[in-house]
């Protein structure tokens, strides 16, 4: 575990008898994953680009929508449980409202959100079984870029270290081989990334 690994944080583990649960559905979905300031909604947004079907960051796209009515980002962000259940939610629906067969992009996945579960207090087991519904067909974690903060992103440094720590740990107890997307020129990461997509 990170050495600035932050006391907010529950380091509550996945259940392993839990784990032990079988994928319902194989997909052709691929997962793009990193802390903020990896560079995922570029990377996105160059697959977008390419003619892929993608799926933009939930937890983004909500505070955009509550930032539009005049709210502010430290009043959004305060009850933390309330935000993490309603992305949750938001995601929950995107997987279940999307066909399996067809190659998706997904700007980060459904077990991402245990992490926001930790930071919120919560248990992530209470939900892990919903991500045995889909499986996904690769996922892709981008190393991390410096911190920079903008009007969503209002934590720090220490919480995306702690936040690469747990999806990179989620993942793996999920069974899932993750690749680790170096820091590349974008067009360079585009290409790694495309280069290692299973073949269907």
């Amino acid at each position: 575990m990170p050495n600035s690994y932050p006391s907010e944080f529950l380091d509550t583990e996945l259940d392993p008898g839990l784990l032990s649960t079988p994928f319902k559905v194989q997909t052709k979905w691929h997962v793009i994953n990193g802390a903020s300031c990896s560079g995922k909604s570029t990377l996105i947004g160059q697959l977008d680009n390419h003619g892929f079907k993608t799926v933009p960051e939930v937890a983004r796209q909500y505070y955009d929508e509550e930032l539009a009515k005049g709210r502010k980002i430290e009043d959004i962000r305060k009850d933390r449980e309330s935000v993490t259940i309603q992305c949750y939610n938001r995601m929950v629906r995107n997987e279940r409202g999307l066909p399996a067969s067809e190659v998706i992009f997904f700007d980060r996945a459904l077990p991402d959100i245990f992490v926001f579960f930790r930071y919120a207090g919560m248990n992530p087991n209470e939900f892990l079984l919903d991500c045995f519904q889909y499986r996904y067909a690769s996922v892709f974690i981008l190393d991390r870029l410096p911190y920079q903060r903008d009007r969503v992103r209002v934590s720090n440094d220490r919480i995306a270290e702690n936040y690469d720590f747990w999806i990179s740990r989620d993942y793996k107890a999920l069974g899932y081989n993750t690749v680790r997307v170096p820091v590349l020129p974008p067009e360079e990461r585009l290409a790694f990334v495309l280069e290692r997509l299973p073949e269907e």
